[in-house]
């Protein structure tokens, strides 16, 4: 209550992986059990703060615990009314302790990648209904796919980037706003900007991202109409 009187709207959703603590002792060795990471987010959302929901997927996982955690999202939407999106991250497996180990598979394939996105789409609704692709971990090609799969949003331009760059991913950390709409249009999508809380963004603060993108990084998402 303190960080939001003191003007915090949200949290990131993050640390989910898969909301299976079978799955997540192999991950963490059991430092974030699931009823621990869903306390978190549901007192979030109790004193009046929103959140993002996530799953990482294509390591130690099979599509079984891929529904269960749609399941349990739902219920927590369903409780709350707290969550704002949800983001499909693919393994990024090429520097991951837990692949160089041997315990983990080389990521997702592509079919896993669209299987998740839809079955977040079908799961989800009428619950949570922004999904969100990661252009970070997919690259352009990739993110316009999970648009044609069930995704309506791209996420941010970003400023920096180091999780999924660690990991061995190789798309970068930044994109302009004009990247961001050539990806929504190569998947035949219209784009507009958006607010963390999915508001619509005053038209001041767009004309001053304009003005930079490309030279200044800023930190409008882009959600596909």
């Amino acid at each position: 209550t303190a960080a939001k009187e003191a003007g915090l709207d949200s949290i990131p959703g993050t640390a989910a992986e898969i909301l299976d603590d079978e799955v997540r002792w192999v991950l963490t060795k059991g430092k974030l059990p699931t009823a621990t990471w869903l306390e978190v987010i549901r007192t979030a959302h109790e004193v009046g703060l929103r959140s993002s929901s996530t799953m990482m997927y294509g390591h130690v996982d099979q599509p079984r615990h891929w529904l269960g955690h749609f399941r349990t999202l739902a219920r927590l939407q369903q409780e709350t009314g707290g969550l704002t999106e949800f983001v499909t991250l693919p393994f990024i497996h090429t520097n991951a302790p837990v692949y160089l180990a041997g315990i983990a598979r080389p990521g997702p394939t592509d079919r896993d990648n669209r299987a998740v996105t839809a079955m977040a789409r079908l799961l989800l609704h009428p619950h949570v209904t922004n999904i969100q692709t990661s252009w970070v971990k997919l690259g352009t090609e990739g993110a316009a796919e999970m648009l044609r799969s069930g995704a309506n949003d791209l996420g941010g331009t970003l400023m920096e980037e180091t999780i999924s760059r660690m990991a061995g991913s190789s798309y970068g950390s930044y994109r302009s706003i004009q990247d961001l709409k050539a990806i929504a249009d190569l998947a035949g999508r219209p784009s507009r900007p958006r607010t963390t809380l999915y508001g619509e963004v005053p038209a001041e603060r767009v004309a001053a991202a304009t003005a930079s993108d490309g030279h200044l990084p800023d930190l409008l998402p882009v959600l596909p109409s």
